[in-house]
């Protein structure tokens, strides 16, 4: 059941109700086991925590920054700022110096709290760089600390600061005179393009979020969550919180890389993710039906066909199936289906959020065919996560992410802009109000930079406005839409499509390099290293021949007509990518300007 108590009281209102009852887990790598934290154990915690803060002297509304992979800690954290009104301003795990040296110093941050060697050794160089800070507390007891640091705290020495409660009294005042308006979060945005900034997110905002979307979700406090997604990102933090609010247990994966062990470990009912995450699962489960026997292969192939006509001709538009169609696939269900998803560790599925990026058709098809309920949805950072989602009880189409959440009004405007209204929509950037004007205008409309439709009730994303590309010819070409298409093929790891101010669209290509290994092992080819393969015309032609198969449906002026494939994928320590693993395409354009060049010679 939802408590609607302030964030500043919520861990200690839950642990009253649901005392010794997991609230927490996370993976102890040492002794490789989950580890359970009680909710009696979490709220003992958050009050050492805002104890220990205000025994460091964090005044009311300051802003302290968290640098850390997903740690029990990063929430602990949390928790206790907003128990003293201080504002939290997560890091992603990935930052660099200069990235974390702008927003330490945008927000005047004396405090951050680090999770690992990587985060305190970047943390720590930029210490010069950045006069207000003072302090870093580490999360991990088995950082090295810099011989000359004469300055931080391990977390235990930052908790006993405030063992014994010895400012509890004014702990209870400061969670009394708490507002609504108060700022919970400055999350900075990763930005494809341009220089980041801090949304602004108060605490009525995400009360909001919470309310609306436990109105459309079905869940209760016997559900698992597997945090797979950061905690910096929105969309993992607001799913998190309305997680505790409903009394869920949360099961940190500390690593993305373990997602895949984790979900076996967990055995999860719901885990936020974004469509990179099924694409990887569709790619794989392609791959098993693939390298099956024969009889294997058709009766995959046979459950996933059934699957299909089931759920998504049948149930997702609200009808009955024919008793046939219903026998089948209860017997596929009971068999095939149910082996899919304990391979997965999703027998105990009841809802998996995606969003983040476009799904590609085939593949939210291939989860719902599988029987694994895929809500789609959209969000931003400035709307607090959820714009839109799927709903159980109306009709869901593919290729859709869902219907507007209570509390929200929506327009499009002549541009096909969505444009957004409502409580839980920012009110700006931090310090930045040339850049809060621009995005909300006079009527309160925030400028969300995607485009998109509404039809039935339904809202349909077609791109990002500032990404249409406006090919030599005059055409418009929507390059994520295209990408979201191609990367479903099994030797397509990443693709960007280049085609703004050119005569035609062409593409570079991350491969699957041990696929492409495997495909040149079996047609003999010789080459001497990645580059030297990647550059091979029987490689080359082979996908340049897969991507013609897909992309059939589309106009001619879409259509790829030259492809590079790179030796390296695109990566974060090269600026190619955000931290949230979305393209950076200016960074792109110009790292590979020769091969894009090239491209175009002929």
């Amino acid at each position: 059941m939802l408590n609607t108590c302030p964030f500043a009281v919520l861990i200690q209102e839950q642990a009253k109700k649901y005392g010794e009852k997991t609230a927490l887990s996370y993976r102890d790598y040492e002794k490789n086991q989950w580890i359970p934290i009680s909710w009696n154990e979490f709220s003992g915690t958050v009050c050492m925590v805002s104890n220990a803060l205000l025994a460091l002297g964090v005044g009311v509304q300051e802003n302290l920054a968290v640098f850390s992979q997903n740690k029990p800690e990063c929430l602990f954290v949390d928790f206790g700022a907003y128990g003293v009104r201080a504002v939290t301003i997560p890091f992603y795990a990935t930052s660099s110096e200069a990235q974390i040296k702008y927003m330490i110093n945008d927000a005047e941050v004396r405090f951050v709290f680090v999770g690992e060697q990587y985060q305190y050794d970047t943390a720590f160089r930029t210490m010069p760089l950045c006069p207000s800070l003072e302090k870093l507390i580490l999360f991990d007891r088995t950082i090295q600390k810099h011989p000359a640091d004469q300055v931080s705290l391990y977390f235990d020495e930052f908790l006993a600061l405030g063992a014994g409660l010895p400012f509890q009294d004014e702990v209870a005042k400061r969670s009394a005179e708490a507002k609504s308006e108060d700022l919970a979060n400055i999350l900075y945005t990763s930005g494809t393009t341009g220089e980041s900034k801090g949304v602004m997110l108060t605490h009525e905002m995400y009360q909001a979020g919470i309310s609306a979307n436990d109105r459309v979700l079905n869940l209760s406090e016997r559900d698992v969550f597997l945090n797979f997604l950061p905690f910096t990102h929105v969309f993992e933090r607001a799913w998190s919180y309305l997680g505790l609010a409903e009394g869920v247990q949360l099961a940190i994966n500390l690593k993305p890389v373990d997602v895949l062990q984790s979900l076996q470990e967990v055995h999860p009912t719901c885990m936020c993710a974004v469509p990179r995450f099924w694409e990887k699962v569709y790619a794989g489960v392609q791959e098993k039906i693939n390298t099956s026997s024969p009889m294997q292969r058709k009766l995959l192939l046979e459950a996933l066909r059934v699957g299909k006509e089931y759920n998504v001709r049948y149930r997702m538009n609200m009808q009955t199936p024919p008793l046939g169609l219903r026998l089948r696939y209860k017997f596929f269900e009971k068999t095939v289906i149910s082996i899919l998803k304990r391979t997965l560790g999703l027998e105990n599925a009841n809802f998996f959020p995606t969003a983040g990026a476009a799904i590609p058709p085939a593949v939210e098809e291939f989860v719902h065919a599988a029987g694994i309920n895929m809500v789609a949805g959209y969000g931003l950072t400035e709307s607090t996560a959820t714009v839109s989602c799927d709903r159980d009880n109306q009709v869901i189409s593919i290729g859709s992410v869902g219907r507007l959440i209570d509390g929200l009004e929506i327009k499009i405007d002549d541009n096909n802009e969505i444009l957004l209204r409502g409580a839980t929509i920012t009110k700006g950037y931090y310090k930045k109000s040339e850049a809060t004007k621009a995005a909300i205008d006079e009527d309160g409309w925030f400028h969300t930079g995607d485009a998109g439709y509404l039809k039935g009730g339904e809202l349909f994303l077609t791109d990002r406005i500032k990404d249409l590309f406006k090919t030599s010819n005059g055409k418009y070409i929507a390059p994520q839409m295209i990408e979201s298409k191609l990367v479903i093929d099994r030797y397509i790891d990443q693709i960007v499509v280049i085609a703004d101010q050119r005569k035609f669209a062409s593409a570079l290509i991350v491969p699957d390099y041990q696929l492409l290994k495997e495909y040149a092992a079996k047609k003999d080819l010789q080459y001497t290293d990645m580059k030297d393969l990647c550059k091979h015309p029987d490689v080359v032609q082979m996908i340049m021949d897969r991507i013609q198969t897909l992309q059939q449906e589309f106009a001619h002026y879409e259509q790829i007509k030259r492809i590079t494939l790179l030796p390296e994928p695109l990566s974060l320590e090269k600026g190619e990518l955000t931290n949230t693993l979305k393209v950076k395409r200016p960074v792109v354009n110009q790292h590979y300007a020769a091969e894009i060049e090239a491209m175009y010679l002929v």
